[in-house]
């Protein structure tokens, strides 16, 4: 879940705030603050952005670790077999792109 700090440092890099719960205290003189209906679109949007992405961190733990990785290689060429790419193509085929 995206949180207000997170959409408002998106809307304004290196702003200066402090958050008290739900209330901003925007003490920064150089960059003006974001409406409620700014950060609102703004954490739907990060929101979004983070959900469409699911399947990468779905992936990064259902493939082989990189050392096993490098040991299937090794034993595919000596072999001439193809367990990495079959063992990848498994967990792009369970977790598709969007």
């Amino acid at each position: 879940m995206i949180d207000l700090m997170t959409a408002i440092q998106s809307l304004r890099p290196n702003a200066e705030l402090v958050i008290r719960g739900d209330e901003i205290e925007w003490h920064d003189t150089v960059q003006t603050q974001p409406t409620d209906a700014e950060i609102t679109a703004e954490i739907s949007r990060l929101q979004a952005e983070y959900d469409s992405k699911q399947y990468q961190r779905d992936r990064a733990t259902a493939y082989p670790s990189l050392q096993d990785q490098a040991d299937m290689a090794y034993w595919d060429r000596q072999n001439g077999t193809t367990t990495l790419d079959d063992a990848i193509s498994a967990v792009k085929a369970e977790f598709p792109k969007g």
